[in-house]
């Protein structure tokens, strides 16, 4: 594990020309959500990128303006505001639980724009497709040395009562974890004993076209490890436990955090997703069932939660610290290298890497519960 960086080994030096982190970010949160979000984490990044001598702002997809009436010299505008690609960068992760599904399709064309109009997004467009939805993430990362989660991705609809998704699920051993497939925070997470629960929560899920993806249940007690990775490394790890009788660990559902070394195993991984990856930051989250990990989601812009026996958050600030560093110091080498922008650049982000080195092949293997 990389010993996380105290706030006085960090230099924060002239950021250069950058001058902005902007989230965008669904303006749909209750007051009472804003105030623990911002409690949480958000108040901490605005305080951690003024060290760093940077604004921090946060705005939802119709604050930013876009004049392309000459499509070869762009303007663009942040509450009328105007912003450049060598001021600002874009963190523009794809958000989607049900009080933003309006926004869905706004927030991912305007990320498209932003990296059309040649703005650094330390995560462009595809990495958060494939990072939102958790198929796509399995499938993406196939060949990762922590096996994935076998999963099945289950389409809700007006069709939903005529059970054809039930051609997928031969091979679905129960109890089975039933989810939606873009999602996060731990929400609408639940326990099929049968069929006949995946076809009473495929019936929940049409009423907000709510895609679902179906997974064995690893087992009570099944612990969840977020691997925080910058610049390539392992940095830190999040471990959750989850509260007695629940399947999720996340701390929405009544799991606990703490912050343990990282276990030797998840810190070898690591440097297969960042070949696969190449960006600046993101976070892996593992499942370990009591004999071996599983891998289970990817998050490009994971919360970097709070250690609340430590009333300083001494390791959030260090990884918060250390993220937006990575942040600022990718974004300067991306102008140096000529600011590379447009669609089907999914590298132009960081400099080219060697090609990963072939990998046994995935094992077939099943979690513990298919053997029951």
């Amino acid at each position: 594990m990389t010993d996380p960086v105290s706030p006085q080994q960090t230099d924060p030096q002239d950021p250069g020309p950058l001058r902005r982190m902007c989230w965008i970010f669904p303006d749909r949160e209750s007051t009472r959500t804003t105030a623990m979000w911002r409690y949480f984490f958000w108040d901490l990044y605005e305080e951690i990128a003024q060290e760093l001598g940077l604004t921090w702002c946060r705005h939802s997809p119709d604050a930013v303006t876009v004049d392309a009436t000459d499509p070869a010299r762009p303007v663009v505008y942040v509450d009328e505001e105007p912003v450049t690609p060598q001021d600002t960068l874009f963190v523009t992760a794809l958000y989607s639980l049900p009080y933003q599904s309006m926004d869905i399709f706004n927030q991912y064309s305007l990320y498209a724009v932003l990296e059309q109009a040649g703005f650094y997004l330390p995560f462009p467009p595809y990495v958060s497709l494939i990072g939102n939805d958790k198929v796509a993430t399995v499938l993406h990362l196939a060949d990762s040395p922590v096996p994935p989660i076998p999963s099945i991705r289950i389409g809700t609809g007006r069709d939903v009562a005529k059970h054809q998704y039930e051609v997928a699920l031969d091979r679905l051993t129960y109890p089975a974890i039933v989810k939606p497939s873009g999602w996060c925070g731990g929400g609408g997470i639940n326990l099929a004993r049968g069929p006949e629960d995946i076809r009473g929560l495929a019936s929940l899920a049409q009423g907000g076209d709510t895609t679902l993806v179906a997974q064995p249940y690893l087992g009570d007690g099944t612990v969840d490890y977020r691997v925080y990775v910058v610049d390539g490394e392992p940095y830190a790890v999040m471990r959750r436990v989850p509260e007695a009788g629940s399947p999720v660990a996340n701390a929405s559902r009544g799991g606990t955090m703490e912050f343990p070394p990282i276990p030797p195993e998840l810190a070898e991984a690591t440097a297969y997703f960042a070949k696969k990856l190449a960006i600046p930051f993101f976070c892996v989250d593992f499942l370990y069932d009591g004999e071996k990990y599983w891998f289970s989601e990817l998050e490009p812009d994971g919360v970097i939660a709070p250690d609340f026996t430590d009333p300083d958050r001494s390791l959030q600030r260090d990884i918060t610290r250390a993220r937006f560093t990575a942040y600022r110091d990718a974004h300067a080498k991306w102008l140096a290298n000529g600011a590379p922008s447009g669609l089907f650049s999914p590298l132009a982000h960081r400099a080219p890497t060697a090609a990963p080195a072939p990998t046994a092949a995935p094992t077939t293997s099943a979690p513990r519960s298919e053997a029951r």
